[in-house]
């Protein structure tokens, strides 16, 4: 790159920085029992990991993945359609069908990569997808990938999605994608009247169910599950990087769909197969979801306490209705230094800003975890009630 080039870079560097826009990493020196963490010399009650059943640290998963590593290695070698599709794969996609109680189920490397390569093989140019407003960014980035038309609808408004389908050309394909869990409001898509409506006008419904996984229904395989409403839903994706305790992101549904996938989906066809360790922990972790309830049981008990605390202090948590639970503060300066001041008090808690959330919505947002204790959890909520008091945005 030429001086120039750099120039215009630290610009728009300088630019976020003026809008207290700009991120910084920061390191984790240390994962330690209890929903901790060891930043700079610092200890601090984690919430704002995904971490939501605790089982990234679960000697189970290590041993689970140790134990797949001495057997098949630590690198799968290929992409699964060259040389790097073990047994191991085919065992935890079949293990995942049935937990999600579908036909067939495939995984990819990453969340992200998921709804990319899912979203670019089902629609293309000349097709339609209706998106909520709040989807995750993935999934805006694969329609974008897909050259598809994106009609937009606003948060929840079941009203408008149904205009937009009746007035789509009935020629034209039609896909409507919703989260089932929303990631910065932690609130629940209506996806009861969502399968309603993809019946009703002949679309297609795409499910992420990355923040429900594992923590909603009675197995844990998300809302679809929760509600009885699985074979309503064409396409299930999730992920097992979060209350998995993992890495990797999946598809679940027909077999039909499963076999289409693994010859359009570009993102499987021309990525190495997540390696062995990984899938070995995957494998654990799907057992331990399915067979143990109490941890998703705990966590939101403990979340639906945590929220009415807050609510009750004169706290906006904007529709929460899960084990995630934002603070909204507003302005991007006054949220930054909310979440300053409760690090400083022992609490790491991420501020959310634009574009993430919307302008003026900027909020500290609260993941729990069945890692936290419910003495920590009731300390947290106080030291956020008495923060926040200090600061003005409570009374």
């Amino acid at each position: 790159m030429t001086e120039h080039e750099f120039a215009r870079l630290a610009a728009e560097m300088a630019a976020l920085e003026a809008r207290a826009l700009r991120r910084r990493l920061t390191a984790i020196d240390e994962v330690l029992p209890g929903g901790r963490v060891r930043v700079g010399g610092q200890v601090l009650l984690n919430l704002s990991s995904n971490d939501y059943l605790g089982l990234a640290q679960d000697s189970r998963l290590v041993a689970a993945a140790q134990a797949a590593a001495e057997h098949w290695g630590v690198g799968a070698g290929a992409s699964r359609l060259v040389t790097g599709h073990l047994a191991l794969h085919e065992a935890v996609e079949a293990k995942l069908a049935e937990f999600k109680g579908t036909g067939a189920a495939v995984i990819f490397s990453t969340g992200y990569m998921t709804n990319l390569g899912v979203i670019a093989a089902l629609v293309g140019p000349g097709d339609l997808v209706f998106g909520d407003r709040l989807n995750h960014a993935s999934i805006y980035d694969g329609i974008k990938l897909s050259g598809a038309e994106l009609r937009r609808f606003p948060h929840r408004d079941m009203d408008r999605l149904e205009n937009l389908l009746k007035d789509a050309p009935a020629k034209r394909k039609r896909l409507i994608i919703t989260d089932s869990v929303f990631s910065v409001d932690g609130d629940l898509a209506p996806l009861k009247d969502l399968v309603e409506l993809k019946e009703r006008y002949g679309a297609l419904l795409m499910v992420d169910e990355a923040h429900a996984t594992g923590v909603l229904g009675p197995r844990g395989a998300g809302l679809a599950e929760a509600l009885g409403l699985t074979a309503g839903v064409d396409v299930h994706m999730g992920t097992f990087s979060k209350a998995l305790g993992s890495l990797g992101g999946y598809v679940a549904g027909e077999r039909r769909l499963i076999d289409y996938l693994h010859n359009k989906a570009r993102a499987f066809i021309y990525s190495t197969a997540l390696p062995p360790p990984v899938l070995g922990a995957i494998d654990k972790a799907l057992d331990i979801v399915a067979k143990h309830p109490e941890k998703r049981h705990y966590l939101l008990d403990q979340a639906e306490i945590f929220r009415h605390e807050l609510t009750m202090a004169g706290f906006d948590t904007l529709g929460s209705e899960t084990q995630i639970i934002p603070v909204l503060a507003g302005d991007n300066p006054r949220t930054l230094d909310f979440a300053a001041r409760l690090r400083e008090e022992g609490l790491m808690a991420v501020a959310l800003r634009p574009p993430t959330v919307p302008v003026g919505k900027a909020r500290v947002r609260f993941s729990l975890s069945a890692a936290h204790s419910v003495q920590d959890l009731t300390r947290a909520r106080e030291t956020i009630v008495r923060v926040g008091r200090g600061m003005g945005l409570i009374l």
